[in-house]
């Protein structure tokens, strides 16, 4: 009796000889390639082409197949062996040779049989019907389902019926392994097609990958193209692809922005997530820099009417991006990876001078009045995560936030008027968050920046408590002995 163990190889060339499975390796050493085709030829000249062949068909086999389950396991934990108890039955098939050379592994361990001994032969030495069926083992692994998925390969090799047996990911995963292992040609192929045609769940994908390592390069190159990135900066590609849709195509569309903003705080790389949003930060920050500085020093070589759509649109322009500014500077905040932004919001002497200019006109009023407070909210925004030690700033970047930005809101408060409820409370909080900045500043940085933030005193100084508190503070610092007297 032959025992078919079973053992798979990964098929990593093109050569069917790479397929078999180790039984098939040992048969095949024992004679040549020759030999095998000859006795191939042979048995199918000796079974009879009008005998019709039915699957499991007692009465016309010419092969038992015994599957049987490989019940002792090996602990993936401790490395002890197991049993089993519940995987301890066997089946048997009745089958014929004929149908079986369609795969190459009962094809290799039935040629055995056929040398110097056809199939009639055999049947004219014994005299019983059951000692006429030639018998094999093959394993089957103590998995739920295994019996069944391997009959359903045995039956598709009678029936061909690939497209009715072969209707779910998981159908065709539960087959293919089986397929390999037999080396059913046709079998395998089905299955590689049907799973690159349709989806896989997260699960299905897993064992999608498993499998890989055992399919030839061809079989497994689609497959491989739909879980295998190009090149490793794919990740980063597509985060930078979704923040310039969100940016570019749904200007207005909250929910894509809430649905981006997800995905970024899901994304496992937060150096990944921060090289995507500073690039974008970067570029809208210079967009609105340039339409400020164009509208600020405007070319008169036009006509009036031109200057005047040229500002428009440049004014449009920078309110657009500022928008666009406000939420890449919320996401980066959010994530946690805003120092760049910090350190390069407090580097914009020059912009800033450009929004004193613009903000002391008056044309921007009717054009862009939202300007202002998106300008302002990203500075707030900012420095509150400077204030709240979320963003932890050097002490020079600390100062020059404060320095150039507080300019910009006192032309703010001044200029753009009525103010409204939540224009105040903008200027209110981006107060505060500056006086606690300059709170950690030292002595002499502290009294210079100080000096210039008495526009946010009230009628009533009951009205502006933190302005109070700021000057207090610095007295009552100023008041201490200094270091020199204590050492003295």
């Amino acid at each position: 009796m032959i025992h078919g163990g079973h053992k798979k190889r990964p098929r990593t060339t093109t050569t069917t000889a790479s397929r078999y499975s180790s039984t098939f390796a040992v048969i095949e050493s024992s004679f040549s390639d020759q030999t095998l085709t000859e006795a191939s030829d042979n048995n199918r000249r000796i079974v009879d082409s009008n005998r019709t062949s039915s699957f499991n068909d007692s009465t016309t086999a010419d092969v038992l197949l015994r599957l049987f389950v490989d019940n002792v396991s090996l602990d993936s934990t401790s490395g002890s062996h197991s049993v089993d108890p519940s995987s301890s039955s066997d089946l048997h098939v009745y089958l014929h040779s004929h149908i079986l050379q369609r795969s190459k592994y009962f094809s290799a361990l039935l040629s055995d049989r056929w040398i110097g001994k056809s199939l009639t032969e055999y049947a004219e030495n014994d005299s019983s019907d059951s000692d006429k069926l030639f018998r094999l083992n093959l394993s089957v692994p103590p998995t739920p389902g295994s019996f069944q998925s391997h009959l359903t390969v045995l039956e598709l090799l009678y029936t061909n019926d690939f497209c009715n047996t072969i209707h779910s990911a998981s159908t065709a995963l539960d087959l293919l392994p089986i397929a390999l292992e037999l080396l059913f040609e046709e079998c395998v192929g089905s299955c590689v097609n049907f799973l690159e045609a349709v989806p896989w769940t997260e699960a299905e994908e897993k064992r999608v990958l498993n499998l890989i390592p055992f399919l030839r390069e061809e079989e497994s190159k689609e497959l491989l193209s739909r879980v295998s990135p190009v090149k490793e900066e794919s990740c980063e590609e597509m985060l930078e692809g979704l923040i310039l849709s969100v940016i570019h195509n749904y200007p207005n569309m909250a929910f894509v922005k809430a649905f981006v903003a997800k995905i970024l705080r899901d994304f496992s790389s937060s150096e990944s997530a921060k090289r995507v949003l500073e690039k974008a930060f970067m570029t809208c920050l210079k967009t609105v820099k340039e339409s400020l500085e164009e509208y600020s020093s405007p070319d008169f070589r036009w006509d009036h009417n031109e200057t005047e759509a040229i500002q428009r649109l440049n004014l449009h322009t920078a309110m657009t991006n500022g928008r666009h500014l406000l939420w890449l500077v919320e996401r980066m905040i959010e994530l946690r990876v805003a120092d760049t932004a910090v350190k390069e919001w407090s580097e914009q002497a020059a912009f800033t001078a450009d929004l004193q200019r613009a903000f002391q006109d008056d044309a921007w009023r009717n054009i862009v009045p939202g300007l202002p407070a998106v300008v302002l909210r990203c500075t707030c925004k900012l420095a509150n995560a400077v204030a709240a030690g979320t963003i932890l700033a050097a002490k020079q970047v600390r100062k020059k936030l404060v320095k150039d930005w507080l300019p910009v809101l006192i032309v703010c408060k001044d200029n753009v008027s009525p103010m409204s409820p939540s224009n105040k409370t903008l200027y209110l909080d981006l107060e505060e968050t500056f006086l606690k900045i300059i709170s950690t500043l030292p002595m002499s940085d502290a009294q210079e920046l100080l000096q210039k933030c008495l526009s946010f005193s009230t009628r009533n100084v009951e009205d502006c408590p933190h302005l109070v508190t700021a000057f207090n503070t610095w007295f009552r610092r100023a008041a201490h002995p200094s270091k020199s007297d204590n050492l003295s």
